[in-house]
């Protein structure tokens, strides 16, 4: 799987902990089966991604708030953009992926599940992060 597809797939399964706060291995291990994600690389990075987030989730929430507009609370942003914002947060302080790619998948992400306005919040807060 590429890794396009791969952070998509990481970032709906993060969309769906969003409201499922319990038994995340089993929920992560259920739904590495059932969307047939068999390559070993592709697995750890779902699952060394997902729990990432989880472990850093304070700290991923305070850049966030951070790097918001004034006036602006966490609380404000959708749950979609907020998750797209954990998985590119994470990928850009823990991975080797150039901050770059990890912005252009985010904005990608946001405008095929966001609202209009996503893919802007998104970059906007992204680049005030990175500077």
């Amino acid at each position: 799987m590429n890794r396009s597809k791969l952070r998509e797939e990481t970032f709906k399964l993060l969309y769906s902990l969003e409201f499922c706060k319990d038994e995340i291995e089993e929920l992560v291990e259920a739904y590495i089966e059932d969307n047939d994600i068999k390559d070993e690389q592709d697995i750890e990075y779902v699952k060394n991604t997902i729990n990432g987030i989880q472990n850093e989730k304070e700290n991923i929430l305070k850049i966030i708030s951070d790097n918001l507009a004034e006036k602006w609370t966490i609380d404000r942003i959708s749950k979609i953009d907020l998750v797209i914002l954990k998985l590119a947060i994470y990928e850009i302080k823990n991975t080797n992926i150039p901050f770059k790619v990890a912005i252009n998948e985010a904005v990608e992400l946001a405008k095929a599940y966001g609202d209009d306005n996503s893919k802007i919040f998104v970059n906007g807060v992204l680049a005030s992060i990175v500077k």
